[in-house]
C-alpha cells in the first residue's frame, strides 16, 4: 500500500510560516535543496491545499526563466509532470499536471491508494496535513526544521489533541545547521 508522508520545512519552535505569513527563512541552501530534489522522486502523486498550490505554480514556468540553476531546472522537470491533487473551495481551475480534489482528503487518499500506482502519497500545507492526520492517514511525517524560532503562526502538527506514536527512521543534519526528522507512525 502506497505510504502517505507529509513533509515542510518548519521551525525550530514547530511553524511551518510566521505570525506574519512569511517562510522567508526556509529558503534552502544548495545542499539542503537537492535533498528536496532526491525526495521528490519518491513520490507518485503531491496533495496540497490552495495556498501550497499558488506557491508552487512558479515552477510551472521556471524551465522558462533564463536566471535558473542546474538544480532548479532538475527540480521543474521533476515537479512539472508529477501528478498534483488541489483542495480549494475558491479555484476555479488549476494548472499543469494538477486537478481539483471532488472530495475530503480521506476520499482522495482511499481512491489513490486504490489505484495502481508507484511513490509516495505526499502531502504538502498544515491545514490539510492536520485534517489527514485527524483520519490517522498519515504514515510517515518529514520535517526539514529550521534553527530559528518565529514566535506563532501556522503550527507543523495539528492541534487534535491526539496522542500518536512515532519510531525515529531518519536524521540529517545539514551544514547549514538545518535537521532532517524523519518519523514513521508507529501502528
Amino acid at each position: 500500500m502506497r505510504s502517505v508522508t507529509y513533509s515542510m520545512s518548519v521551525s525550530l519552535d514547530g511553524y511551518i510560516v510566521g505570525p506574519d505569513g512569511g517562510f522567508d527563512w526556509t529558503v534552502p541552501d544548495e545542499e539542503v535543496f537537492r535533498f528536496w530534489i532526491d525526495e521528490i522522486r519518491e513520490v507518485g502523486v503531491h496533495l496540497m491545499g490552495r495556498r501550497l498550490y499558488e506557491t508552487m505554480l512558479y515552477w510551472e514556468t521556471a524551465d522558462q526563466d533564463p536566471s535558473l540553476d542546474d538544480a532548479g531546472l532538475e527540480w521543474a522537470a521533476l515537479w512539472n509532470p508529477l501528478p498534483k491533487v488541489v483542495f480549494s473551495t475558491t479555484l476555479p481551475k488549476v494548472q499543469g499536471h494538477a486537478r481539483l480534489a471532488s472530495g475530503g482528503v480521506a476520499e482522495e487518499i482511499e481512491r489513490l491508494r486504490a489505484e495502481p500506482g508507484e511513490g509516495d502519497i505526499a502531502i504538502g500545507g498544515a491545514t490539510l496535513a492536520a485534517e489527514a492526520a485527524g483520519a490517522g492517514l498519515i504514515d510517515e511525517y518529514r520535517a526539514m526544521v529550521y534553527p530559528v524560532l518565529v514566535g506563532g503562526g501556522i503550527p507543523f502538527f495539528p492541534r487534535n489533541e491526539r496522542r500518536v506514536d512515532l519510531e525515529l527512521v531518519e536524521t540529517r543534519t545539514f551544514n547549514s545547521k538545518v535537521v532532517y526528522l524523519r518519523h514513521r507512525v508507529a501502528r
